[in-house]
């Protein structure tokens, strides 16, 4: 890619995350977006149909940041506490983005989108679980549970959270498998 290219994408980028941690998506225009980036709104059209088609470029990025971080999706049954501890770096290695980037009304299509996906992964794998209302269970808890009792206690040790989130998480995986007569 042109380097001018690299720098004005950089820029429009830069710019959208300086907005976006001060004000809404709604809320911000391309007319303003260009003026911080100090480009015109032709440049910005160049690259992105409109402010939305930009913030769903960097939400997507951003979630296959996080959900490649997770090495052993899998493990989410079969080792809670190794998928836990994988989704927990994800989500730190990405905190300051994606407290820009879905903060307020956007804050839960993250961890939706990891949830479908992770199914998605999984019912491939394992087509015999799509079905299974403990597994679904399990998987629902396990991700959106873990995140958000992670983002809320995030004032904690990050090694005791993992601990704790994990040792949930692992209960009602034997729990679900005692109840399923696994």
């Amino acid at each position: 890619m042109d380097l001018r290219i690299q720098k004005t994408k950089k820029s429009i980028i830069n710019s959208f995350l300086t907005l976006r941690s001060k004000k809404p998506l709604e809320r911000i225009t391309v007319k303003e977006l260009s003026n911080v980036a100090q480009i015109n709104k032709a440049t910005f059209y160049l690259h992105y149909k409109d402010i939305y088609d930009l913030s769903e470029a960097l939400e997507n990025e951003l979630f296959e940041n996080v959900f490649n971080s997770i090495e052993h999706p899998d493990a989410v049954v079969s080792d809670p506490r190794t998928f836990v501890k994988e989704l927990i770096e994800g989500f730190t290695a990405n905190q300051t983005l994606i407290d820009i980037i879905f903060s307020n009304e956007r804050r839960s299509i993250l961890v939706d989108r990891i949830e479908k996906e992770l199914k998605k992964f999984l019912f491939e794998k394992h087509p015999e679980y799509e079905n299974v209302a403990e597994i679904n269970v399990l998987l629902t808890y396990s991700i959106k549970g873990g995140y958000y009792a992670f983002a809320e206690n995030m004032k904690y040790d990050t090694d005791k959270l993992v601990s704790a989130i994990g040792d949930t998480t692992e209960y009602i995986t034997k729990r679900i498998a005692m109840i399923s007569g696994e």
